[in-house]
């Protein structure tokens, strides 16, 4: 049994809990390292007390699911089988008694609930959520040297991505080099869609690329990540193209003064919240404060977005082996936006940015 799956195990053991029954597929990949998208179809981990935990898959994952590493008992089912039956089957072979079953409240739906009741109506929900999160919140060296390297492909998305700003060119035609050059690398998939907005369309921190034209005068923000072995990268760079106004440098430069101001003082023991205070003030300061309008960043491992929230009103202390994205940004509608993002490792001296692309205001001629 992995570490992982054995820090879970005592937990249920210590809380005397029937069984855990984990769904979620990052969840399942983080415990049994069995990396699987069910779609509709049933995938999850059982895991009890004193007993052999289990995996239940579709039949046709079950020779990927012993590749990834995993020892125990798979129950496997084709599409016609009765899936539910069968898990009923492989806990009553472990328990006579389900009282309680811990389950991940954010991922279980109604109809699923239902139907574990119905197989067991005893039986009451309790909550595994915040255990998993603060187990995933800490990163292993295995993991940490996952994003590392996450992070430098990120990095040279960003790169191929500013290489190909040319007059004429969209917003589609550069991620669909930025996309291609990656896949070159070997990434089968982005830990996002990937955005390259460019003009007024900068200032939609979550906006949809187009067959908008770059033209000179232009803010283009690049918003990306892969995913290397199950774990996200996200990065995100904002350049200028051919002329850029006093206003345009300043906006950028607040940008870039409220990240530093926030890396200098991640470290172990520094209260989340005031990592997004320190560069919101400064922001607001700067005249800005309306227009910088989310959290300074969230957590970043598996999933691109994890716990913790990196929000003003985190009380929550920063630790060891922790991986977030801190990411300011301006979006002022009539002028464009800027976001600079990095992802950040808190080191028992302080922290390090994975990601590594050059920060100063680039104007591409």
């Amino acid at each position: 049994m992995n570490n992982r799956l054995e820090n879970l195990t005592n937990w249920v053991k210590e809380n005397n809990y029937t069984y855990a029954f984990i769904q979620s597929k990052y969840n399942v990949y983080y415990l049994s390292n069995f990396n699987s998208e069910p779609h509709e179809r049933l995938l999850g981990l059982a895991i009890f007390p004193d007993k052999e935990p289990f995996l239940i898959c579709p039949q046709m994952e079950e020779l990927a699911a012993r590749a990834s590493g995993w020892k125990g008992e798979i129950v496997s089912y084709q599409d016609s089988d009765d899936v539910w039956g069968l898990f009923q089957k492989a806990v009553q072979a472990r328990v006579s008694d389900v009282h309680l079953i811990a389950i991940e409240k954010g991922v279980l739906t109604y109809e699923r609930s239902e139907q574990l009741l119905s197989l067991f109506p005893m039986a009451q929900f309790v909550p595994a959520d915040e255990k998993i999160k603060a187990l995933r919140m800490i990163k292993d060296k295995n993991e940490v040297s996952i994003l590392r390297e996450a992070a430098k492909l990120a990095d040279f998305g960003v790169e191929v991505g500013i290489h190909e700003i040319n007059k004429g060119k969209t917003e589609m035609e550069i991620i669909a080099t930025i996309e291609y050059e990656l896949k070159k690398k070997g990434i089968r998939q982005m830990s996002f869609s990937t955005m390259v907005l460019s003009g007024t369309k900068s200032a939609e921190p979550h906006g949809h690329p187009g067959l908008k034209e770059i033209v000179a005068g232009d803010f283009v923000l690049f918003d990306l990540g892969v995913i290397l072995e199950g774990y996200c990268s996200d990065i995100t760079r904002t350049v200028a193209y051919k002329t850029v106004s006093e206003e345009q440098k300043h906006i950028y430069e607040t940008v870039r003064q409220a990240q530093e101001l926030s890396l200098s003082i991640s470290k172990p023991g520094t209260v989340i919240g005031e990592i997004d205070k320190i560069a919101r003030n400064y922001i607001t300061d700067e005249g800005y404060g309306p227009y910088f309008t989310h959290r300074i960043g969230h957590g970043l491992g598996i999933e691109v977005h994890e716990f913790p929230s990196m929000n003003e009103n985190n009380n929550n202390l920063l630790h060891t082996g922790m991986v977030y994205t801190v990411e300011p940004g301006i979006y002022v509608p009539h002028i464009g936006g800027v976001r600079i993002e990095d992802d950040v490792l808190i080191t028992e001296e302080g922290s390090k940015c994975l990601t590594s692309f050059p920060k100063e205001l680039q104007i591409i001629k």
